[in-house]
């Protein structure tokens, strides 16, 4: 949502497994055995596939402007055929590149050392990256002043303690502040309350998601939400 004017901008793609025998299984039940196993890999190639899939059936009834967000996994980002990969996803589904923001985490772009020349190459593509739950990694603010970044996303804990937690409010001040003047656009997580919308929009913050806006829907109950709206 974009906070200063209420539209919706974009979705991002959240994975969950319906068992046939156990039900709904959750990320943190299932994404550790498959980041040991490496299937988160092709795992990932399958959401994003999917996701730019989608988008683009949203975007040709009424949608135009809106994007869609997927995580990328550590073991996914280290992948030496990532580029192509998503170059080819993009033919495949026919999605525009701008369209696309590939989420990554602090510490992905810190431990490995061709980050940078893969950051660029996602940049040369047109794809947008965000740095996820930005506020609970080591970034070296050095180093993130060199990374090709578009979007900071501002943890959810951090949000969760306004009004409740002194010192919240001047984090995220800062956060933003330090985005701003690099470039970047702010996405803040986990926005829940009325409180919470209004101290943001106070700070500038560009963006937020969470509950209050809408809790994570199915393809069907987006495309009924989208059609409610004008994008």
């Amino acid at each position: 949502m974009e906070l200063q004017t209420g539209k919706v901008i974009g979705f991002e793609a959240l994975l969950r497994w319906q068992h046939p025998s156990q039900g709904l299984v959750l990320p943190a039940t299932f994404i550790p055995v498959a980041e040991e196993t490496g299937l988160i890999v092709p795992i990932g190639y399958w959401i994003l596939r999917a996701a730019c899939r989608q988008l683009c059936l949203w975007q040709r009834f009424s949608a135009k402007s809106l994007t869609i967000s997927v995580n990328l996994s550590g073991r996914q980002f280290s992948q030496p055929d990532l580029i192509d990969q998503i170059d080819q996803i993009l033919q495949e589904t026919g999605l525009d590149a701008s369209s696309l923001s590939l989420e990554i985490t602090e510490s992905m772009i810190m431990e490995d050392e061709s980050a940078t020349a893969t950051l660029l190459q996602l940049r040369n593509l047109g794809v947008k990256v965000s740095i996820d739950d930005f506020g609970t990694g080591y970034s070296s603010l050095g180093r993130l002043h060199h990374f090709p970044i578009d979007v900071l996303k501002i943890d959810r804990s951090f949000v969760s303690g306004i009004g409740v937690s002194e010192g919240n409010l001047e984090i995220i001040q800062a956060i933003v502040t330090l985005a701003h003047q690099l470039g970047m656009d702010v996405i803040t997580e986990g926005v829940e309350t009325l409180e919470q919308l209004s101290e943001l929009r106070k700070l500038e913050c560009d963006y937020g998601q969470g509950y209050l806006f809408s809790r994570p829907l199915d393809s069907l109950a987006a495309e009924a939400l989208i059609m409610s709206l004008s994008l």
